[in-house]
């Protein structure tokens, strides 16, 4: 009995020797194979990190359905939660082949049933075999008991000797642990930084499986990355490499890794390899170069921080508050240079009120703006699926229809401007926005789709027939997707026309094929797109900005980070007044 009250004396490997679970890797493929009537590994073909099973056996890539995501579809998402890291894991993002369907429909219903268990709460100390039965019996499901503790054991942060308690008992029980177990312990260790544990784990499953899905190798760099042993985590990127390209997480722990360690040589490297495989960097990870290089004099480093800073400037991200602080920090730190920074707001001129420097102006100039134009129409409009969405015919009677009436002042997406507020009348949400528009701009074109024309409580008759006398109406079939006629009328009016969405347009950037050209359309896009009435578009690009010895850096505070269409007003401007050798 010893053994199971005193669990911290052994690591993980000593209880699985002592349970006897522990075997060589021949045995344990053939205990997967009758336990769980999969193939063998030697008749599996092609490998990928989705599982069919609890185990990390591979199944084949050919039966998912997991297309790779564009770069325009990437967020700067949050970090999730270790509970549901692994939940999500096993649960919510695994593919299964078409014979795999009595297997996806019996995890799914487990799936649902484990939400009724929410508030489960694991013992405070560790418990004897006979203790864990009991428990066991006095469950509602007892086939998902150990599943469910262990995601309770996750989510109440449970001491690593209760969770070892029960992966004995199930080790004893059974004769087998199960890879969700093994992988959900993994978590708890990575929670509470329990290196030891963490290279036990690895040690346990680099000899059962040949190789492990993503979510336990995110895990598992994620918690060798923040302790002594970070190295090792390199060792698993490259692992990861010889099979798949590694994951935005992947990179980014062995990147901050590199850079609280000093190791800055090695944290630019993996950046620069990470862009180049097209991951976008989250701003926790760019803060992290700044954080750790304070104080350093270094020509290289510094421009490689002065490369993220025109990474931010390239890709329109604004940083938020504590990023950017950790911006000023680093300039003013640096030996000899003598940069001072103050927090400012920008006046509607774009005049810096702290330097008196002139901002750049959002508006192109002729040959950029016809550049422009011609790429769009080309790479956008008739290069990508635009006649998915709508036919050549209706497309074409649109060109007639803008070009019998051209210049328009205004370009209103009027569906997207009817939605604005959900709990108004469609139809009074763009009457409103049409009048408010008409009050500073001459000509002004809607589109809509024919369904406005049709007398209903959403689209009243007689309120379309009022904005018709005021604005021009192009209605198109329901399914038509108008994002290409917006961008169509709105620039053959001209470089003074604006256009009225709340659509970021980010899939159309995305269709650009070089930098510069999506550099411009951003621009543009700042100095020319109102995203609803009271909302006027900038007249100084905000984006961030050098001369050399000024450096003007746009960011977001809490209340404008909600807001994703909300244009910064806020900026951090560097001066450097004089440099000491």
């Amino acid at each position: 009995m010893a053994l199971f009250f005193q669990p911290s004396q052994y690591g993980l490997q000593a209880l699985l020797w002592k349970s006897r679970v522990f075997w060589p890797a021949s045995r344990c493929h053939q205990l997967f194979a009758a336990s769980f009537g999969i193939p063998k590994r030697d008749k599996v073909s092609c490998f990928s990190f989705m599982t069919s099973s609890s185990t990390g056996l591979a199944v084949d890539p050919q039966g998912t359905d997991c297309p790779p995501k564009k770069r325009s579809e990437v967020d700067d998402e949050e970090e999730k939660g270790w509970d549901e890291n692994t939940q999500e894991m096993h649960e919510g993002k695994l593919r299964f082949s078409s014979s795999g369907g009595a297997l996806k429909k019996q995890l799914m219903n487990h799936t649902v049933s484990r939400h009724k268990f929410a508030t489960v709460q694991p013992p405070k100390r560790p418990l004897c075999a006979e203790e864990w039965s009991r428990l066991k019996e006095g469950f509602q499901s007892p086939e998902m008991f150990e599943e469910v503790m262990f995601s309770s054991m996750i989510r109440y942060n449970s001491p690593i000797d209760v969770a070892k308690s029960l992966l004995t008992h199930v080790a004893k029980s059974n004769g087998d642990i199960g890879y969700n177990l093994l992988v959900k312990y993994l978590a708890l260790c990575v929670q509470q930084g329990k290196t030891s544990e963490i290279c036990d784990v690895y040690d346990i499953l680099k000899i059962r499986f040949k190789i492990l899905e993503s979510g336990a190798y995110n895990l598992l760099m994620r918690g060798l990355s923040n302790s002594d042993q970070w190295r090792m985590a390199l060792t698993l990127l490259e692992e990861v490499k010889r099979v798949t390209v590694p994951s935005r997480s992947n990179y980014e722990s062995c990147i901050k890794a590199a850079t609280r360690h000093q190791e800055m040589t090695l944290a630019c490297e993996l950046y620069h390899e990470m862009l180049a495989k097209d991951l976008v960097p989250t701003l926790d990870v760019l803060q992290a170069f700044f954080d750790h290089s304070r104080g350093m004099k270094n020509s290289a480093l510094q421009k490689e921080l002065f490369g993220i800073l025109l990474y931010l400037r390239d890709n329109q991200v604004y940083p938020h508050k504590t990023f950017m602080r950790s911006i000023k920090l680093w300039f003013e730190s640096i030996p000899g240079e003598n940069w001072k920074g103050h927090l400012t707001s920008i006046k509607d001129s774009g005049q810096c009120p702290v330097c008196n420097h002139q901002l750049e102006d959002s508006e192109l100039t002729e040959e950029e703006y016809s550049n422009l134009r011609e790429r769009i129409i080309s790479d956008v409009i008739h290069g990508t699926d635009t006649f998915r969405k709508t036919s050549p015919q209706e497309f074409e009677a649109f060109q007639t229809f803008v070009e019998n009436r051209l210049p328009f002042d205004i370009v209103i997406d009027g569906l997207n401007i009817s939605h604005i507020m959900p709990r108004k009348v469609q139809c009074e949400n763009l009457f409103e926005a049409v009048n408010c528009l008409a009050k500073d701009y001459g000509r002004l074109l809607v589109l809509g789709r024919k369904h406005m024309l049709t007398n209903s409580l959403n689209w009243k008759r007689e309120v379309m027939k009022e904005m018709q006398n005021k604005a021009d109406f192009f209605f198109a079939e329901n399914i038509s997707e108008d994002d290409a006629f917006l961008l169509y009328a709105t620039l053959r009016s001209g470089k003074h026309c604006k256009f009225v969405t709340r659509d970021f347009l980010r899939d159309h950037k995305a269709c650009l094929s070089d930098s510069v050209t999506r550099h411009l359309f951003r621009k543009w896009q700042r100095g020319h797109q109102i995203v609803f009435s009271p909302s006027p578009a900038c007249s100084y690009d905000c984006v961030v900005q050098t001369t050399g010895d000024t450096w003007h850096i746009p960011y977001k505070d809490i209340f404008e980070e909600k807001y994703s269409y909300q244009i910064p007003r806020k900026w951090l401007c560097l001066q450097q007044k004089y440099r000491t050798m």
